[in-house]
């Protein structure tokens, strides 16, 4: 019974040192993917979300609704498409995009917040012209973020509240638009200038040719194992936002299986974490697993 506690007492003894350099920092959560439909994932979610809000960490979430979206429009008759892991957004479907990720989901996420004890605000990139884009061609209204302005998110912030971010933008005319909740989550991080941006995928992190999974990676290393055919498919795009956002002055990205409960907590707070950590520097020589190597890298 003691030893237990004893171990409990070592994790936080571990925590510390992160605690402790996080204390006041923006962290941008990506939440999508199976961390969003199951029940224990979602609880695990919430709770990690509202202890990072009480131990003087800045929260904000940007979330997705692919699988919402999809079952609203299979009940409403209507049928979509995708191109390169786009959905084409005509009208019709925008009213729906707008409907399910601005209304229900968006209103879902604030309410689990909040039932963990913090207080949420939902937001979508159209209030206050948060989301700037411009249309992408051939895909109707689908917008790439050319813009962000944080004012809204940081007023949240500061007031107490946790910033929950539906994917919906602006263009110059007023006319709103669907964004890729990566892309969009993202701009938001390198706007706010966030310590910490964070992918929730349904998949480990990033494997070397071997398939072993990769603590750490660098920009060069991942550039590298791009062209060799190593990262593929959907890891492309979330490896390039994530190097996207390191380069637009993120401290680090991370991508990190939302399928681990406390899977958020565990990769932030623990020195081996769970998923891969991406920064603009070499990966040291040191294993992730030592603290002094993932201190510097983080």
């Amino acid at each position: 019974m003691v030893q237990k506690l004893i171990d409990k007492a070592e994790v936080l003894i571990e925590a510390l040192p992160y605690i402790r350099r996080f204390l006041d920092k923006t962290i941008v959560i990506k939440y999508g993917g199976h961390a969003m439909t199951d029940e224990d994932l979602r609880a695990s979610f919430a709770v990690d979300v509202v202890l990072l809000k009480y131990i003087g960490l800045k929260p904000v979430i940007v979330h997705g609704g692919g699988p919402q979206i999809e079952r609203t429009l299979e009940r409403l008759g209507i049928t979509s498409s995708f191109v390169k892991g786009l959905r084409v957004t005509d009208d019709a479907t925008m009213e729906v995009v707008e409907m399910v990720l601005g209304g229900s989901v968006n209103r879902e996420i604030v309410e689990l917040i909040q039932r963990g004890g913090a207080q949420a605000i939902g937001l979508t990139g159209n209030d206050g012209r948060m989301l700037l884009v411009r249309r992408r061609e051939g895909l109707g209204r689908v917008g790439e973020v050319v813009a962000v302005d944080p004012a809204p998110i940081k007023a949240a912030s500061e007031a107490g509240f946790i910033p929950v971010i539906a994917p919906i933008g602006v263009d110059a005319h007023g006319t709103t638009h669907n964004v890729n909740a990566d892309e969009a989550a993202g701009a938001i991080a390198r706007a706010l200038q966030a310590e910490k941006f964070i992918l929730l995928t349904d998949v480990e992190g990033v494997r070397d040719a071997s398939g072993r999974l990769l603590g750490q990676l660098s920009e060069l290393d991942a550039k590298k194992l791009i062209a060799e055919a190593t990262i593929q498919g959907g890891m492309i795009p979330k490896v390039e936002c994530c190097l996207d956002a390191l380069r637009g002055g993120v401290a680090c990205a991370h991508i990190v299986d939302g399928r681990i409960l406390h899977a958020i907590l565990l990769e932030i707070f623990t020195d081996r974490g769970v998923g891969t950590l991406l920064t603009m520097r070499p990966s040291r020589a040191a294993p992730r697993g030592k603290a002094a190597s993932r201190a510097a890298g983080s």
